[in-house]
């Protein structure tokens, strides 16, 4: 692999761990060059997932959009990027086992929601008030009631 720094050609893996139950590998690198770290991921090339969107788009599945959205949620609490890149695996990993190539956007908030509630709180209530829309105060409270439980 060549050094995003340096551009020499070769590198040696220092350490290697397979991360997201499963569906990528996080390698540490080091170039022989200029004797620089950094980190790769190297995911399973399955057959696209597709996303069907409300307006009914369909676009390919990108776990950068999602992890930007978990980004968001996530914004000066305590939850670090491998914690969300665990969570994306889950994510991706459920829709993968369910019904086919295809999956609506629903689908896939209601799965980040289910996993992000058992990470954090604070972070499950701000991406489920983007995603579920809530259009009212009493909507947000009927929520926040139902985390009580």
């Amino acid at each position: 692999m060549k050094c995003p720094f340096c551009n020499y050609p070769e590198t040696h893996v220092i350490d290697s761990r397979s991360r997201g139950d499963g569906q990528f590998i996080r390698r540490r690198r080091e170039c022989l060059s200029c004797k620089k770290r950094f980190t790769t991921k190297e995911y399973v090339d399955l057959l696209p997932l597709w996303v069907v969107k409300q307006d009914g788009r369909r676009e390919q599945f990108d776990r950068n959009k999602l992890l930007h959205g978990l980004r968001l949620a996530c914004t000066k609490r305590p939850i670090s990027m491998e914690a969300m890149d665990d969570l994306i695996g889950k994510v991706e990993s459920e829709l993968r086992e369910s019904d086919g190539e295809e999956v609506n956007t629903r689908k896939i908030g209601e799965i980040v929601v289910k996993h992000l509630k058992k990470l954090d709180e604070v972070a499950y209530v701000r991406f489920a008030s983007v995603y579920r829309k809530f259009r009212t105060k009493e909507e947000f409270l009927k929520e926040l009631k139902l985390l009580k439980t």
